[in-house]
């Protein structure tokens, strides 16, 4: 008895214990009662468990550990870092550069160089290429679309060139009055035919659809066509199509790209140019990927799951609990396929899915 009487703690300590467990008996009334608003936006503003049948790949909002490798079809020639561009040969005085993620092409004729879009991370670099194959001066300047990520460096290449874009490009750059974007000198509304000497390019506009007038760029001669952010050669487009304005038409002028004659196409994007096998293989994804939203949103049924307040008071958490569980089908149907096929594919199917998807149930 005398040995468990020692085991006892002293009667301070017991005292102490006892306050103690008095303080956080009240914490727990206040938390309770004052803190109850407190904690309903704790746990609006907490997030939730995932939905089910989620994707191996990370969605919108959630860090990756690690992307899936590049393949090596995807690839193209490295880029001297030194020089910071490089030059490709597309025959008869026709030839792209690129730094190994934007491109734009040059030509030569008997009295000068015609450029084709100006990309700012490398325009002031495009003289120098330039002077690698010839000595004339640059003549003239042709704007693919208004984007200012292609043709922000116009103002880099220096001298006075006659600049011709489609007539809806001087429209919004005029708007914008970005003194690095010069407004076009010549303009047009469906064809241009630009002879120089003995060469010819012939501009063509095929509609809005990754933006109002952007135009194709056709090198006969040399069997190479340019058309901006709409095709990218062994890569997943860029995130919801190349944030394209009108995704039916980018559909559209994808699948007349291929039925075009040419060799040889530059996109604007990506290290390397592309084929008809280029193209053909986008449009192959593209059309899956129409066909696996098509069967998400006839299959999943809206307000499924949700608790019965928000189903029936809030109808845009509805709708975007809906357009999640379709995009999840969505990704669900393509990665088994596509995941290994397409770069990058790990990087925007979820923005193709969900682009897709809005498509399909509004446009």
């Amino acid at each position: 008895m005398k040995k468990l009487t020692r085991c006892l703690p002293p009667r301070r300590v017991i005292r102490s214990a006892i306050v103690a467990v008095g303080l956080v008996a009240a914490a727990g009334v206040l938390w309770a009662g004052t803190g109850l608003a407190a904690r309903a936006v704790a746990r609006a503003s907490a997030p939730g468990v995932p939905y089910a049948n989620m994707p191996f790949i990370a969605p919108i909002g959630v860090k990756m550990d690690t992307y899936a490798k590049v393949p090596e079809a995807a690839k193209g020639p490295a880029v001297d870092p030194v020089k910071g561009y490089r030059t490709q040969t597309l025959g008869d005085g026709l030839y792209m550069i690129t730094d190994g993620s934007y491109q734009s092409m040059f030509m030569t004729y008997e009295d000068g160089v015609v450029v084709v879009d100006a990309p700012p991370q490398y325009a002031s670099l495009i003289p120098r290429a330039i002077g690698e194959v010839t000595d004339k001066p640059i003549t003239h300047l042709v704007y693919s679309h208004y984007h200012i990520d292609h043709i922000g460096g116009a103002k880099a290449l220096g001298g006075r060139p006659v600049i011709i874009a489609h007539a809806e490009t001087n429209r919004v750059l005029a708007r914008d009055n970005d003194p690095n974007r010069p407004l076009a000198a010549v303009t047009f509304e469906q064809q241009y035919r630009l002879a120089v000497g003995s060469q010819v390019l012939e501009l063509s506009y095929h509609g809005n659809a990754h933006a109002p007038g952007n135009i194709f760029i056709s090198a006969p001669r040399q069997r190479t066509l340019m058309a901006v952010d709409l095709v990218f050669p062994g890569w997943m487009p860029w995130r919801r199509f190349a944030v394209a304005q009108d995704v039916n038409a980018y559909f559209a002028q994808v699948k007349a790209i291929s039925q075009m004659d040419f060799d040889t196409l530059v996109g604007g994007h990506v290290a390397r140019t592309g084929t008809r096998a280029d193209v053909e293989l986008q449009l192959a994804f593209m059309e899956d990927l129409r066909a696996a939203a098509t069967i998400a949103l006839a299959s999943t049924k809206p307000g499924e799951g949700m608790v019965a307040s928000d189903r029936l008071q809030n109808a845009w958490a509805v709708f975007d609990n809906y357009i999640d569980r379709v995009a999840v089908s969505c990704v669900n149907q393509l990665a088994p396929k596509w995941s290994a096929k397409l770069a990058a594919f790990d990087v925007y199917i979820w923005d193709q899915c969900y682009a897709m998807e809005q498509a399909l149930r509004i446009e």
